[in-house]
C-alpha cells in the first residue's frame, strides 16, 4: 500500500446495527491508495470513508458481510421497475468530483435528523470534508436534481472491477419517491455502460433495518469466511 498506514483496533462496544450485541473494527488510515490497491481489500471484506479503511473484527459475531451485484445478472423486481419509471425521466443526475457546498451539507443534515428520529441512528459527529470531499484516490460525485432543486447526493468510488457505493443521502420530504433504490439502480445501468462487472453495496446485515435491502438487489452475491464470493439472494 502506498503512503503511510496506521492501523488500530476500535475497542468493544454496542454494534450499530445490531444494538444487542457487541462490534469491534478494525481500522487502517491510508495517506495514498490505489484504486488497484483499495480493490483488493474491497474483496477482502473491507470498506472505507475518506482516508479511513476499516472492517469487522467482531469477536462472537460474523453477521456482516460484503454484497455485491453482478451487473450481467441483474433483474429488477416490480418495485425496483416502478421506482425506475417514476424517476429516470424527471430527476437529473450530474456527476463530478466531490465538493462541498452549504446545500450538500444542509441536505446531508436533514437526511441525518430524520434517519435519527426514524431508525434510531446516532448523532453523526464526523466533518463533511473528511467522510466525503477528501479521499485516497478519485471519487466520484453523484448529484441528483429535480428540476434544479438537489434532492440527493451519493459518493461512488470507481474501481477495476465495479463502482463501489460509499454513501448515499436524501431528502426525507422526497422519500416517497424511492431515491435510494432509484441510486442503487443508477449504479448498476452505470456500471453495464461502462462495461464493469459489479456494483459493491457495503455491508448487509440481517436484522438491521438500515442494510436489508440491499439483499433485494439481485441475483448477488456475499464475500464468504473463506474469501469467495457466493450467491445470495434472500430478499427475493
Amino acid at each position: 500500500m502506498a503512503g503511510r498506514v496506521i492501523t488500530f483496533l476500535s475497542p468493544p462496544e454496542r454494534c450499530e446495527y445490531l444494538p444487542d450485541r457487541t462490534w469491534q473494527l478494525q481500522y487502517e488510515f491510508a495517506s495514498r491508495l490505489t484504486t488497484a490497491e483499495y480493490m483488493a481489500r474491497l474483496n477482502g471484506g473491507w470498506r472505507r470513508f475518506g482516508y479511513a479503511i476499516f472492517r469487522p473484527a467482531c469477536p462472537s459475531c460474523r453477521m456482516c458481510r460484503s454484497l455485491r451485484v453482478p451487473v450481467a445478472a441483474f433483474r429488477p423486481n416490480r418495485s425496483q421497475r416502478r421506482a425506475w419509471t417514476a424517476n429516470s425521466k424527471v430527476v437529473t443526475v450530474k456527476i463530478g468530483a466531490p465538493s462541498r457546498s452549504d446545500a450538500k451539507e444542509a441536505l446531508w443534515q436533514a437526511f441525518q435528523r430524520y434517519q435519527h428520529d426514524d431508525k434510531g441512528w446516532p448523532a453523526e459527529t464526523a466533518d463533511y470534508d473528511e467522510m466525503f470531499v477528501r479521499n485516497p484516490f478519485p471519487t466520484e460525485e453523484w448529484c441528483y436534481y429535480l428540476a434544479d432543486r438537489l434532492i440527493a447526493v451519493g459518493y461512488v468510488d470507481r474501481l477495476p472491477q465495479g463502482l463501489s457505493a460509499i454513501y448515499f443521502y436524501y431528502d426525507p420530504t422526497e422519500r416517497r419517491r424511492s431515491l435510494g433504490t432509484f441510486n442503487v439502480l443508477a449504479l448498476i445501468a452505470a456500471a453495464h455502460q461502462r462495461r464493469l462487472p459489479y456494483v459493491y453495496l457495503g455491508f448487509y446485515v440481517e436484522g438491521c433495518r438500515s442494510l436489508e435491502y440491499k439483499a433485494r438487489f439481485g441475483p448477488n452475491e456475499v464475500l464468504m469466511p473463506t474469501g469467495q464470493w457466493e450467491p445470495f439472494s434472500p430478499g427475493l
